[in-house]
């Protein structure tokens, strides 16, 4: 074996052990830190303290208290129910079919007379070329999602609407199940129970995966993705 078949194998046991973490391997995924899932970092939000005025001795009433406040969220840092169900079903079949024929004859016929030398002669040829293409694809799906999340006001846009993101996860055994919600919403949409529909959403990002031994299982391996993503044909 000569010294590239082995700097080949050397390099695809590298990209083997960089494409799972060690730790994930023995003892499974990790939770990834509280407050990770907003904005795509770890970054600390903005929240206006309140102002609690000074209650008086003996006093069973406090300004600072929420007895009559409105429940739904509207400053930063505020929290806000999502509630997704949906119920999707698609069906496509598709069907491609190309045949392309196509042929090309020539001929030629000579006579030469040179010096008393003659020669006479003909020369025939055909070219024919067959191209035929056919596909077929078909896409039968059926989706069923009842679920509801709890998302942080992360930004207060200036007509009103505000910017929300959360995240959940979920670790059952060696597999990690993850949830994140993100998008605009307007303040009137959200009902009195601080609750609102995914469908409500503006720019919505709704995200449900995992990672863990179940999750590899069920996708190709880094190899045979990076051969269907370079192979021509």
């Amino acid at each position: 074996m000569n010294k590239p078949i082995l700097s080949l194998l050397a390099a695809s046991v590298l990209l083997a052990g960089c494409y799972h973490d060690p730790a994930e391997v023995l003892i499974g995924p990790q939770m990834s830190p509280v407050g990770s899932g907003l904005r795509m970092q770890a970054d600390p939000i903005p929240v206006t303290p309140r102002m609690r005025t000074p209650v008086s001795y003996r006093s069973t009433w406090d300004d600072g208290t929420d007895l009559y406040r409105d429940p739904r969220a509207r400053r930063t840092g505020d929290v806000v129910t999502v509630i997704i169900s949906m119920q999707d079903k698609a069906k496509l079949d598709n069907k491609t079919g190309r045949s392309r024929d196509s042929q090309v004859k020539f001929g030629l016929d000579w006579l030469m007379d040179v010096a008393g030398w003659k020669d006479t002669g003909s020369a025939n040829a055909n070219l024919s070329t067959n191209t035929q293409i056919k596909g077929n694809g078909q896409i039968d799906r059926t989706e069923d999602i009842k679920l509801s999340i709890a998302a942080i006001v992360t930004d207060v846009l200036p007509n009103g609407n505000m910017m929300i993101s959360g995240s959940q996860e979920f670790r059952v055994n060696t597999e990690m199940r993850v949830l994140n919600v993100g998008g605009i919403v307007r303040p009137r949409d959200i009902s009195r129970a601080n609750t609102i529909s995914y469908d409500k959403i503006a720019e919505a990002r709704v995200s449900y995966g995992g990672r863990g031994n179940l999750s590899d299982v069920q996708q190709p391996g880094w190899g045979h993705r990076i051969y269907d993503a370079v192979a021509p044909f």
